[in-house]
């Protein structure tokens, strides 16, 4: 969705009577969105780092490692892409 033609209908904090509609784009989110959305955000952001989207085992992903997620080391620069 393009932010400056639609938003999300609905409520963004129900407890503090937030709509998505009361969010503004860009930098002026900050000052909106309660601190609890944002931690949230970073937490989901971090489990699906940590997890590479199984949520069952840890796999070792990042630089330099083989982008086919069979958790082994590639060779430098092919990311097992080729």
């Amino acid at each position: 969705f393009v932010p400056e033609f639609t938003k999300f209908s609905g409520d963004l904090s129900p407890s503090m009577g937030i709509k998505f509609s009361d969010v503004p784009n860009g930098l002026g989110a900050f000052s909106v969105v309660p601190l609890a959305g944002w931690l949230q955000i970073v937490a989901f952001c971090g489990l699906i780092e940590n997890t590479g989207f199984t949520f069952t085992q840890r796999k070792k992903i990042g630089f330099m490692l083989d982008a086919s997620m069979t958790g082994e080391k590639a060779e430098p620069g092919n990311y097992g892409l080729g």
